[in-house]
């Protein structure tokens, strides 16, 4: 039973560091243009289909899908809000609620057009591994996913301190009229923020499609999970976003443990019933 307890926690740990990175998108979004994307779980769920995709059709492996589902999802995000997004940002909040639901609908219509709505299994042989450590096994499908995840986050952060367009983002998300008088582009500062958030769900989802069958209808699992992330450090933190890899991780591990506090107790209350059974 502490193998089993061990294993849970660990493998809870391991897929909320992809949590944790889907929430990150999010809330760099909001941190700097100020608009809830509701299309978030969406976007992940594309990047699940570009992992099933690739690894259908060209035999690609998860980490090299993940980049190219991050590079798609990047322009997508980044023409989405260069095209649409960019007439609402001083829209009132409730407008810009319906415009992100009803691109989140129009994304899960699509894919429904092109990929119905039954549950398509990777086809990726990570999806069988495991390794082990001390009588712990561990999947490597989520190992892999939770080490590119935690390079990710460490590199986003380094890029939002260190670089000179890092800056530039920080600075909008503070003063947007004071960025705008010394010269910073907010509206191209806007356009890339917004496809480094798509970015991240696309990635995330390339990286967890050995472990999840792509589905349209996950996009809805994918919002709520991030908000509930995004909510523990505070939305538009960006403090909060650089440790989502840590608040997804506990967040990941506490799912685990339930599942497996709920597997215990089923399964003592049937030995229960099993003596009760042999008594008469």
């Amino acid at each position: 039973m502490a193998l089993l307890w061990a294993n849970v926690v660990i493998s809870g740990v391991l897929i909320g560091l992809v949590y944790g990175l889907i929430a990150l998108g999010l809330t760099i979004i909001f941190g700097v243009i100020r608009v809830v994307n509701f299309a978030h779980g969406a976007m992940v769920v594309f990047g699940l289909y570009i992992g099933y995709c690739t690894g259908l059709w060209w035999g690609m492996p998860t980490i090299l899908a993940a980049l190219l589902a991050g590079i798609l999802m990047f322009a997508v995000g980044y023409y989405l809000e260069s095209v649409v997004v960019t007439r609402f940002v001083t829209r009132p909040h409730h407008v810009q609620f319906i415009l992100f639901i009803g691109i989140s609908l129009l994304f899960t219509g699509i894919q429904l057009l092109w990929f119905g709505p039954d549950p398509r299994p990777s086809v990726s042989q990570l999806s069988f591994e495991t390794i082990s450590l001390g009588g712990i096994r561990i999947d490597l499908a989520r190992l892999q996913a939770a080490c590119a995840t935690t390079v990710l986050i460490l590199a986003l952060a380094a890029f939002l301190k260190y670089s000179l367009f890092g800056r530039y983002i920080r600075a909008a998300a503070d003063n947007r009229l004071g960025g705008l008088i010394v010269g910073i582009p907010i509206p191209k500062i806007y356009a890339i923020t917004f496809g480094i958030g798509t970015a991240c769900a696309g990635f995330a989802g390339a990286l967890i499609s050995p472990l999840f069958d792509a589905q349209p209808y996950l996009a809805v699992d994918f919002t709520l999970l991030a908000f509930v992330t995004v909510i523990v450090g505070g939305l538009g933190s960006f403090v909060g976003a650089l440790i989502g890899g840590g608040k997804g991780a506990l967040i990941g591990a506490g799912t685990g443990l339930g599942a497996s506090a709920l597997y215990t107790y089923k399964l003592n209350k049937k030995k229960r019933h099993y003596r009760k059974v042999r008594r008469y």
